[in-house]
C-alpha cells in the first residue's frame, strides 16, 4: 500500500516509524501535505530574505512574525484547517515575490525561493516532492529533521514571547540560518554542531520568554487550585497563551461567567497578574489529550489558544473556539486586530447562554487528587534555596528528579506515574509541562516543609528548571553532572526537541527519554548522542529508578 502521507514529528507516530495513510493526532493526509509546503515555501523565504540582508538591504520585521507563525503553524495538534493552511502558503509566496523583487538577480537561488503557486491543487502536487522522504539518505533525513523540528518548537516559544512584545534579534536570525541551513551537504559531525548551536539559541529564546511572563505577568508563586466545577456559567481555556488568558479575564469580569484553565495553562494560576481575578476559579480535567472524552456534552463553551487540539467531536464541536495559529475546519476563529485586541464575546453570550452545570460538580485528576499545586517557578523555589541546601547537606533530600515533559495517549506513559509513586521519600520531584498530569494530583508529602513535587509550570518554563539546577550547581561549586539531579523527561511534540537539543547544548548529560526514542533518529544518530551525551532510553520505573541510585 502506498504512502498517502508520512508524518513522524511527534512521539505517537504509527508503529513508532511515520504515520502514512492519516495522522495518530487526526491530521488527515491533505493536510500534511500542505504543511509540508508551507515549510518548503517558509524555507524559500528565508532564503531570499537572507540573500536580502547580505547585500546590506532590510527586511521588515512582519517577516519574521510571518516565519515564526508559518513554523508554529505546523506544529503537532495545532492546526488542522486545510483553508487557514493554503491561505498562510500563498501570504508566503506572495511575500517572497516581492522580496525578490528588489533582488538584481535570482541566480542561485534554489526552487525553495522561487517556487510559487496560488491553487491548492498546485500546492497538494508540489507535497509530494518536498516532504520527509524527498531526503534519501537515512542520516541526513534524521539530522535534517531534527534541526526542522527543533525549529518548530523554538518558533512557539517565539511566538508566545513576540505577542507580548518581546523579540531577540539572535533569536529571530537563527530561524533564518537553521532553515538555510537545511539544504546544506554538512557532515554528520558538521550537523551535530549545528545543532548544539541550535540549542543554544533555544535556550536565549526560552530566556526571552521567561522575561516576557515575568515581566508582564509577575513572578509565579505557589497556589492551590482546585479540580472541582462550581455551578453556573463557565469557559475553559486550555493552550499555552497567557495573553490570550488576560484578555478573556478583562471581558468576562463582572459578568457571572467563571474561567477555567485546561491542561497547559494550570500555571496560570500562579501568576499574581492572573491570579487577582477572582473569576478565575480552578482548572479542569488533567492532560490535554483527554479532552475529547472530557468534553462531551460540555455546558460551556472552549478556547484553544495554542497546540492542544484534538479533531472535536459532534458532542461538543459546536462550543469550541479557536484563536492565534489554532485551526479546525468549521470552528469559529477568533482573530486579533490590528492591536492584538481579540473579541471573545461570542464566548462570553454562549456561555451565559449554555448556563453551565446546575450543580458544583466533583472532579478529579487521573489518580483522584482534587487539589493541584502549581507556581514553584524559579524565584519560588530558589526563594526557599538555603532550606533545600540545607536539607541535602544534612541528607534529609539524597536526590531531586526532573520528571516531566509533554504527555499523551501512549500507554507506556504510565511509567512516569509509576517513577513518581516510587521515588524515595528522601527525593524531590520537579515537573513541568502537561506530563505532570499523570501524578500531579498525588500527595507525597514534605521534607523539612518542602512539598516533595514542586510544579515549575508549563514546557515554556523549562528556563526556569533550568535556572534551579545551575543555582544548586552554583552553591556546591560543581556542574549540574555532578549533582544529585536526573531528568526523567516524556516527549510528546517539537517543542520537547527544542528543550531537549538545548539541554544537550547546555552539556547535561544521561537524561533518560521516553516512551520511546523520536523515530526521525536513525540508529547512528541515536548512537551518536548516547555516545556523546549518555541519553538513556527509559525502561521500567524500578530498573531505571535502580539506576539512578545505585542500588542492587
Amino acid at each position: 500500500m502506498s504512502n498517502a502521507m508520512f508524518c513522524y514529528q511527534c512521539q505517537e507516530t504509527v508503529g513508532n516509524k511515520g504515520c502514512t495513510q492519516v495522522g495518530v493526532c487526526g491530521k488527515k493526509p491533505e493536510t500534511a501535505a500542505l504543511q509540508d509546503v508551507l515549510v518548503y515555501v517558509t524555507k524559500g523565504l528565508a532564503l531570499v530574505a537572507t540573500k536580502l540582508r547580505a547585500l546590506g538591504k532590510t527586511v521588515n520585521h512582519e517577516i519574521d512574525r510571518m516565519v515564526v507563525g508559518n513554523l508554529f503553524c505546523t506544529i503537532t495538534n495545532a492546526n488542522f484547517d486545510d483553508d487557514m493552511i493554503a491561505e498562510r502558503v500563498r501570504k508566503t509566496c506572495a511575500a517572497k515575490k516581492a522580496l525578490m523583487a528588489e533582488l538584481a538577480s535570482r541566480d542561485g537561488l534554489a526552487d525553495a525561493a522561487l517556487w510559487e503557486a496560488d491553487d491548492k491543487a498546485a500546492m497538494l502536487a508540489k507535497a509530494a516532492t518536498v516532504g520527509v522522504l524527498a531526503t534519501s539518505d537515512d542520516d541526513v533525513r534524521s539530522l535534517r529533521w531534527l534541526v526542522t523540528f527543533g525549529l518548530k518548537g523554538m518558533a512557539a516559544y517565539a511566538h508566545h514571547a513576540r505577542e507580548l512584545g518581546y523579540t531577540d534579534s539572535a533569536v529571530d536570525t537563527w530561524f533564518y540560518k537553521g532553515l538555510t541551513s537545511l539544504a546544506q551537504p554538512y557532515s554528520v559531525e558538521e550537523w551535530l554542531e549545528l545543532i548544539l548551536e541550535f540549542g543554544r539559541v533555544n535556550f536565549q529564546c526560552m530566556a526571552l520568554l521567561d522575561q516576557a511572563h515575568t515581566e508582564t505577568f509577575g513572578h509565579p508563586v505557589p497556589t492551590r487550585v482546585n479540580t472541582d466545577i462550581q455551578k453556573g456559567p463557565f469557559i475553559v481555556v486550555t493552550g499555552h497563551d497567557l495573553k490570550d488568558l488576560r484578555q478573556l479575564l478583562k471581558q468576562t469580569a463582572g459578568k457571572g461567567v467563571n474561567v477555567y484553565t485546561h491542561g497547559e495553562m494550570l500555571p496560570a494560576h500562579g501568576y499574581p497578574e492572573l491570579k487577582k481575578y477572582t473569576h478565575l476559579v480552578g482548572h479542569f480535567g488533567p492532560a490535554w489529550q483527554n479532552q475529547q472524552t472530557e468534553f462531551a456534552d460540555l455546558p460551556a463553551p472552549v478556547l484553544f489558544t495554542t497546540n492542544c487540539l484534538m479533531p472535536p467531536r459532534p458532542s461538543y464541536a459546536d462550543r469550541i473556539y479557536t484563536t492565534s495559529v489554532v485551526g479546525y475546519e468549521g470552528i469559529p476563529h477568533i482573530p486579533a486586530d490590528e492591536n492584538g485586541h481579540k473579541d471573545f464575546t461570542p464566548l462570553i453570550q454562549q456561555a451565559l447562554s449554555l448556563g453551565g452545570y446546575e450543580t458544583d460538580q466533583s472532579r478529579g485528576g487521573l489518580n483522584g487528587g482534587h487539589m493541584l499545586t502549581t507556581g514553584f517557578a524559579r524565584n519560588a523555589v530558589l526563594s526557599q534555596a538555603p532550606a533545600i541546601l540545607n536539607a541535602i547537606k544534612s541528607g534529609a533530600i539524597q536526590h531531586i528528579f526532573l520528571v516531566g515533559g509533554c504527555d499523551g495517549a501512549h500507554p507506556g506513559r504510565n511509567y512516569y506515574t509509576e517513577f513518581v509513586k516510587r521515588t524515595p521519600m528522601d527525593s524531590l520531584v520537579l515537573t513541568l509541562a502537561c506530563g505532570k498530569f499523570r501524578f500531579n494530583d498525588l500527595d507525597l508529602g514534605e521534607i523539612h516543609g518542602i512539598p516533595r513535587i514542586l510544579d515549575i509550570g508549563q514546557c515554556n518554563d523549562a528556563y526556569s528548571a533550568v535556572q534551579i539546577a545551575l543555582a544548586l550547581a552554583e552553591a556546591f561549586d560543581c556542574s549540574i553532572n555532578d549533582l544529585p539531579l536526573t531528568l526523567v523527561l516524556s516527549w510528546y511534540e517539537q517543542k520537547a526537541v527544542c528543550i531537549l537539543l538545548s539541554l544537550l547544548a547546555l552539556g547535561v548529560k544521561n537524561i533518560y527519554l521516553g516512551p520511546t526514542l523520536p523515530a526521525f533518529l536513525s540508529e547512528p544518530v541515536v548512537k551518536m548522542l548516547v555516545d556523546a551525551f549518555g541519553l538513556q532510553p527509559t525502561t521500567h520505573p524500578q530498573q531505571d529508578l535502580d539506576a539512578i541510585l545505585h542500588r542492587g
